[in-house]
């Protein structure tokens, strides 16, 4: 495969595939050609694998959660404020204009 990519975003994940290859090499002394595991070993290699990337979505499916209810509440906060000093507003002018 000797294409020239021009796309950005396939170059960013080319590398970060390049630098994981090279993390693993230094952290186990081995690359994926390793002929030592069987099919079952690779399968729930896979596994845990997936089941760890389950895990991090949730996180951040609890933190973008976490962030609407934030959100949320702050912008309720604000309109209430806002609200009440309509409401006051609306009453001293009502007072003036009875006066």
């Amino acid at each position: 495969m000797n294409q020239e990519v021009k796309d950005q975003v396939v170059l960013s994940v080319m590398a970060k595939y390049a630098e994981r290859s090279a993390t693993g090499l230094r952290k186990y002394g081995v690359t994926l050609d390793r002929e030592d595991l069987t099919i079952f070993d690779w399968i729930n290699h896979a596994q845990e694998e997936a089941m760890d990337f389950t895990l991090y979505l949730e996180r951040i499916r609890k933190e973008i959660s976490l962030e609407k209810v934030k959100s949320f509440s702050e912008g309720y906060r604000e309109a209430m404020k806002q609200n009440q000093k309509d409401a006051i507003i609306e009453l001293y002018n009502m007072d003036k204009d009875k006066g």
